[in-house]
């Protein structure tokens, strides 16, 4: 069955604690990521916290990438969802061996499927 597209969710675990707190650094970094992966950017938006931890988006015209770093465990939650014939995963990985990462989990979900059942679900009628 076809999907519209696929979306990667990794928690990486063990990085490296300055690249978490570097907010240019990690731009940069995703930014490379979506390029890698044949991704057309199209929005970088990146937030650094006090005392630490960064958030931030890459929109790309494919979907998008997104962080939440927490260096005092070094940790980082990604989300790479890209539409069409882009791989996800070549984004993420790169992701993962730029911060250094020691062990991830990885979960691939196809989007745009029906039927799925992951979770709680609902449905209504669609008006016009």
């Amino acid at each position: 069955m076809e999907t519209l597209g696929r979306h990667v969710i990794a928690e990486l675990w063990g990085c490296d604690v300055d690249k978490l707190n570097n907010r240019s650094l990690i731009e940069q970094i995703f930014v490379e990521a979506a390029l890698k992966a044949g991704a057309e950017v199209r929005e970088v938006v990146f937030h650094e916290f006090a005392p630490k931890g960064v958030s931030g988006v890459v929109i790309i015209s494919e979907s998008h990438l997104t962080i939440h770093s927490f260096p005092e465990h070094r940790y980082a939650s990604i989300d790479v969802f890209t539409c069409g014939d882009l791989d996800p995963t070549t984004a993420a990985d790169h992701i993962a061996e730029t911060l250094q990462a020691c062990s991830s989990e990885v979960i691939e979900i196809e989007r745009g499927m029906k039927p799925i059942k992951v979770g709680k679900s609902f449905s209504k009628e669609l008006k016009g």
